[in-house]
C-alpha cells in the first residue's frame, strides 16, 4: 500500500493530487486522468503463468485507436472484448502485465510519475513524444492470426 502524505499548505502541490492521494481515494475523473495515453495495456500479451512472465506483443486490441491511442468503445469494453480488464486499485495491485511505465502502476508502488506524464509535463501529447505511445508501432489484432503472435513479441515494453 502506498504511503501518501496530506499537505493542504502546500498551494504549489494543489493540483498534484496523485502525490497526496492513494488510488482508493482518487475521483473518477483523477483516476481517469492518470492514464497517459500510451496504450501499451492494450498489446496484446503471452503470459507464461508457470514461469511469471509477461512478452508484450505489436498487435493491438481491435478497439484501440492507435492514432489517438485510446479505445473506441471505452464504456462498454469489457462487454465487447473478453480478454479485456477493468483497472481498480486491486487490480493494479494484483496483475504483473502492466508496464513499467503504468501510472497506476507506478504510483500502486510509491513512485512517483514520470516527467512526460501529462499531467507532470502539462502537455498532451508528453507520452508521444517522449517515445512511450505504442502510435505507429503496432497493428490491430484483427488482422493477425494467433499463430503469428510469437513473431511479433517486442522489447520495447516492459512489465
Amino acid at each position: 500500500m502506498r504511503t501518501v502524505k496530506k499537505d493542504a499548505s502546500r498551494p504549489d502541490r494543489a493540483g498534484e493530487f496523485w502525490k497526496f492521494k492513494s488510488l482508493e481515494e482518487m475521483t473518477s475523473a483523477e483516476w481517469e486522468s492518470l492514464c497517459d495515453g500510451c496504450g501499451r495495456c492494450c498489446l496484446v500479451k503471452i503470459v507464461d503463468e508457470a514461469q511469471a512472465s509477461v512478452r508484450y506483443t505489436a498487435a493491438h486490441c481491435e478497439l484501440l485507436d492507435l492514432d489517438a491511442c485510446r479505445c473506441t468503445n471505452y464504456a462498454r469494453r469489457t462487454e465487447v472484448v473478453e480478454a479485456c480488464v477493468r483497472l481498480t486499485p486491486e487490480v493494479v495491485r494484483r496483475v504483473n502485465w502492466l508496464p513499467d511505465t503504468c501510472a497506476y502502476r507506478l504510483l500502486a508502488e510509491g513512485r512517483d510519475l514520470p516527467h512526460w506524464h501529462p499531467l507532470v509535463s502539462k502537455n498532451a501529447r508528453g507520452t508521444i513524444e517522449a517515445g512511450i505511445s505504442i502510435r505507429g508501432r503496432a497493428v490491430s489484432l484483427a488482422g493477425v492470426h494467433q499463430d503469428g503472435l510469437e513473431e511479433m513479441v517486442v522489447t520495447w515494453v516492459q512489465a
